[in-house]
């Protein structure tokens, strides 16, 4: 099943948004979920990643301290809440399933199940 990412919008530098990335189900082969970004003429990078074990939380160097990745089990959702957004943060946002061992945590290819990315485009 692929993950659908959600929440994304226009806003001015300083704002906050919220991501939504569903549905973010734990499965024997699914040990997290990843939300990554691809800027245009931009490779993608990770952004963010949230472990089913532990709740563990691994975070890009570029957005530690200002973004947040959380997880709703209920809701088979997992969220990240984008704060003192930057016009760099503008991008596509994904999330995908990890389903590699702990050592490619951020590396794009060992995640999978990728939907459709949301929009975040933040105005200075």
């Amino acid at each position: 099943v692929q993950l659908q990412a959600s929440g994304g919008g226009l806003v001015q530098a300083g704002d906050s948004l919220r991501l939504s990335c569903a549905p973010a189900q734990r499965t024997s082969s699914n040990h997290g979920i990843g939300w990554f970004r691809q800027a245009p003429g931009k490779e993608r990078e990770f952004v963010a990643h949230i472990r089913w074990s532990g709740g563990y939380e691994y975070y890009a160097d570029s957005v530690k301290g200002r973004f947040a990745i959380s997880r709703d089990n209920a809701k088979n959702t997992v969220y990240l809440q984008m704060n003192s957004l930057k016009p760099e943060d503008t991008a596509v946002y994904y999330c995908a399933n990890h389903r590699g061992p702990l050592s490619t945590v951020g590396v794009g290819t060992s995640y999978a199940s990728w939907g459709q990315g949301t929009q975040v485009t933040v105005s200075s």
